[in-house]
């Protein structure tokens, strides 16, 4: 299995990368993790002939802008995008004309499904919970072929990124800002609370994205963390778009 950082920029796009989104590839499936620009990107990745399914974290427009790629795509299995409950309404809003595309229009089959809190079967196995950020925000688990993914933005610290993240073989979560910084009425994390999370849950291994545009203004910025902080963490992950990691 593989997850390949399609967009690791929050907020908006820079010359850093593009705004967030991820793909596990997996035996049967391939896992679309939030569809900021990056997500434009993802037929490099993928053959578009396994089912594809979006997981959308929340409704910002860092997280959804890039839904108005999907007419790009040819997904020969279908496109079910799910996201925490009231999804259905927020894309009924966003991708519509005038503004985009509609999903009943795009040249594939498309469906949207949402996900209370709790643990699900989609045909693998997903546990969704609230995290702590100023709109409703869900983090995921993912239980496939063998392994664990989690998935955790955006959040300030919160027991349950812990949770979604217990004994992971690889969790991603969110660095929106530099070491040391707060940000307590916008919850973000900083590498220390991203790295605070991992231990506590003990995940194998840790991945940064979502590296706030306005805070991480150069590549050489997220790359000088690696050097920081691999000695406490070991096997860190600070993204970049394109990279790719075999989990």
């Amino acid at each position: 299995m593989q997850v390949t950082f399609l967009g690791t920029n929050g907020w908006y796009d820079s010359p850093t990368g593009n705004t967030v989104s991820a793909l596990i590839t997996a035996r049967d499936y391939d896992i679309i993790l939030d569809a900021g620009n990056g997500i434009a990107k993802a037929d490099r990745y993928i053959s578009q002939d396994k089912p594809v399914f979006l997981f959308i974290s929340h409704s910002h427009l860092d997280h959804t802008e890039g839904l108005h790629t999907l007419v790009k795509f040819r997904f020969k299995k279908g496109l079910t995008i799910c996201g925490q409950v009231g999804i259905k309404a927020d894309l009924a809003g966003l991708v519509r004309e005038p503004y985009t595309v509609p999903l009943d229009q795009v040249p594939f089959t498309a469906s949207v499904t949402e996900l209370g809190d709790g643990v699900h079967e989609l045909p693998f196995k997903v546990t969704c919970l609230p995290l702590v950020h100023p709109v409703p925000c869900r983090g995921f688990r993912f239980e496939i072929d063998g392994k664990v993914i989690a998935y955790c933005t955006d959040t300030g610290v919160c027991d349950n990124a812990i949770t979604l993240a217990r004994g992971a073989d690889l969790l991603i979560t969110e660095c929106g800002l530099k070491p040391g910084q707060k940000s307590p009425d916008w919850p973000h994390l900083n590498p220390e609370d991203a790295i605070h999370i991992a231990k506590a849950a003990k995940a194998k291994r840790l991945a940064l994205m979502h590296f706030g545009a306005e805070v991480y203004r150069t590549l050489e910025e997220r790359r000088a963390l690696k050097k920081q902080f691999e000695g406490i963490c070991p096997g860190l992950i600070v993204s970049e778009d394109g990279m790719i990691v075999d989990v």
